[in-house]
Protein backbone atom coordinates (compact mmCIF):
# COMPACT_ATOMS: atom_id res chain seq x y z
CA UNK A 1 0.00 0.00 0.00
CA UNK A 2 1.48 3.02 -0.60
CA UNK A 3 2.07 5.96 2.39
CA UNK A 4 0.11 9.24 2.89
CA UNK A 5 -3.04 8.16 0.58
CA UNK A 6 -4.95 6.34 3.18
CA UNK A 7 -7.30 8.55 5.37
CA UNK A 8 -6.63 8.21 9.19
CA UNK A 9 -8.85 5.51 11.16
CA UNK A 10 -10.53 6.23 14.23
CA UNK A 11 -11.18 3.46 16.63
CA UNK A 12 -13.73 5.95 19.22
CA UNK A 13 -17.29 4.99 18.10
CA UNK A 14 -20.71 6.33 17.92
CA UNK A 15 -22.54 8.11 20.81
CA UNK A 16 -26.43 8.65 20.75
CA UNK A 17 -27.63 12.28 21.65
CA UNK A 18 -30.86 10.43 23.01
CA UNK A 19 -29.77 7.94 25.61
CA UNK A 20 -25.77 8.23 25.55
CA UNK A 21 -25.04 4.85 24.79
CA UNK A 22 -21.77 4.39 22.79
CA UNK A 23 -21.16 1.87 20.14
CA UNK A 24 -16.98 1.24 19.31
CA UNK A 25 -16.45 0.84 15.66
CA UNK A 26 -14.29 2.46 12.94
CA UNK A 27 -14.74 5.46 10.87
CA UNK A 28 -12.67 7.73 9.16
CA UNK A 29 -14.58 10.72 11.08
CA UNK A 30 -13.16 11.39 14.45
CA UNK A 31 -16.57 11.94 16.15
CA UNK A 32 -20.13 10.73 15.32
CA UNK A 33 -23.43 11.55 16.77
CA UNK A 34 -27.28 10.11 16.00
CA UNK A 35 -30.26 11.48 17.48
CA UNK A 36 -31.83 8.33 17.91
CA UNK A 37 -30.03 4.52 18.44
CA UNK A 38 -31.83 1.04 18.42
CA UNK A 39 -32.04 1.32 22.29
CA UNK A 40 -34.13 4.15 22.57
CA UNK A 41 -36.20 4.73 19.01
CA UNK A 42 -39.95 3.81 19.67
CA UNK A 43 -40.16 1.05 17.00
CA UNK A 44 -37.77 -1.02 18.72
CA UNK A 45 -38.76 -0.55 22.11
CA UNK A 46 -42.28 -0.86 21.62
CA UNK A 47 -42.84 2.65 23.71
CA UNK A 48 -45.17 5.26 22.22
CA UNK A 49 -43.54 8.67 23.33
CA UNK A 50 -42.79 11.85 21.31
CA UNK A 51 -38.96 12.49 20.41
CA UNK A 52 -38.52 16.34 20.38
CA UNK A 53 -35.75 17.15 18.19
CA UNK A 54 -34.63 20.72 19.04
CA UNK A 55 -37.81 21.49 20.99
CA UNK A 56 -40.21 21.55 17.65
CA UNK A 57 -42.88 20.57 19.60
CA UNK A 58 -42.54 23.44 22.17
CA UNK A 59 -42.33 26.17 19.62
CA UNK A 60 -45.35 24.54 17.63
CA UNK A 61 -46.99 24.73 20.85
CA UNK A 62 -45.20 28.69 21.21
CA UNK A 63 -47.10 29.93 17.90
CA UNK A 64 -50.04 28.20 18.59
CA UNK A 65 -50.98 30.11 22.00
CA UNK A 66 -49.50 33.50 20.19
CA UNK A 67 -51.90 32.92 17.19
CA UNK A 68 -55.29 32.40 19.57
CA UNK A 69 -54.17 35.42 21.65
CA UNK A 70 -53.86 37.23 18.84
CA UNK A 71 -57.12 36.28 17.88
CA UNK A 72 -59.03 36.35 20.75
CA UNK A 73 -57.47 39.92 21.02
CA UNK A 74 -58.74 40.56 17.50
CA UNK A 75 -62.21 39.51 18.57
CA UNK A 76 -62.66 42.02 21.69
CA UNK A 77 -61.69 44.96 19.65
CA UNK A 78 -63.86 44.16 17.02
CA UNK A 79 -66.40 43.70 20.08
CA UNK A 80 -65.62 46.72 21.77
CA UNK A 81 -65.96 49.30 18.63
CA UNK A 82 -69.77 48.62 18.13
CA UNK A 83 -71.15 50.53 15.24
CA UNK A 84 -73.41 53.30 15.76
CA UNK A 85 -77.34 53.15 14.87
CA UNK A 86 -77.94 54.60 12.30
CA UNK A 87 -81.71 55.71 11.07
CA UNK A 88 -82.41 54.76 7.75
CA UNK A 89 -82.66 57.62 4.78
CA UNK A 90 -86.33 57.15 5.06
CA UNK A 91 -87.03 57.64 8.05
CA UNK A 92 -84.43 61.12 7.97
CA UNK A 93 -86.12 62.11 5.08
CA UNK A 94 -90.29 61.36 5.66
CA UNK A 95 -89.83 60.69 9.70
CA UNK A 96 -90.77 58.10 12.26
CA UNK A 97 -93.62 57.11 10.66
CA UNK A 98 -91.82 56.00 7.53
CA UNK A 99 -91.55 52.60 8.16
Amino acid sequence: MKPGIHPKYYTDGIVCGTCGTVWKIGSTRPNLRVEICANCHPFYTGEQRIVDTAGQVDRFMRRLNVAQERQNERESRRAGRAQPQKKSLLKEIYGEDAE
